[in-house]
């Protein structure tokens, strides 16, 4: 059941899982008018860091929880990273700032990260945190199931839309119907 898109209306898609399609003349335009600051920090120095510091601050923050043992400690601190990352890299849309006029606002900030380039040093990086830790987290919560099952689809819900096949492709469920 579709409407009329003359009238203004959006037209629905059955389909959840749907592919962005490629940026138009004036979209790669606008883009190359003006530095894309949003994603351009990841190649900064300190920016690598600071996931390596965010993710020891999440450990000490929960092993000081009183109550908390170290398996759940290692597990939480894999949740959070994880929720973190998948919101800030794939979840949010566009730019927080108003300089680039709207030119990146269908793309996630994967997407943004070396002009959507793949397996470039940054994007390696950041592929890399959440797998090394997940390793560390099955490792410190003794190969149990549990744990291991909790950890296990955390991470892929950050790596699979890291890999090269699910670039600009959305999952619809939570997100809106795109305008066709």
């Amino acid at each position: 059941m579709s409407t009329s898109t003359a009238a203004g209306r959006r037209r629905r898609s059955s389909s959840l899982i749907y592919q962005e399609p490629p940026e138009s003349i004036e979209q790669r335009t606008d883009q190359a008018a003006l530095p894309n600051l949003n994603a351009t920090w990841v190649n900064s120095k300190g920016a690598w860091s600071i996931h390596i510091i965010i993710i020891a601050m999440l450990k000490i923050f929960y092993d000081t929880v009183p109550g908390v043992s170290q398996e759940t400690s290692w597990t939480l601190t894999n949740i959070s990273y994880m929720a973190g990352s998948y919101l800030m890299f794939h979840w949010v849309h566009g730019i927080p700032f108003e300089f680039n006029a709207g030119a990146y606002d269908h793309l996630n900030m994967w997407e943004q990260i070396d002009n959507g380039d793949q397996y470039t040093p940054t994007k390696k990086f950041l592929l890399t945190v959440p797998v090394v830790l997940f390793l560390l987290s099955t490792h410190y919560t003794h190969y149990d199931l549990t744990y291991f099952t909790i950890n296990f689809l955390s991470v892929l819900a950050v790596v699979i839309p890291k890999l090269p096949f699910s670039h600009r492709m959305r999952v619809g469920l939570f997100q809106p119907i795109p305008e066709e």
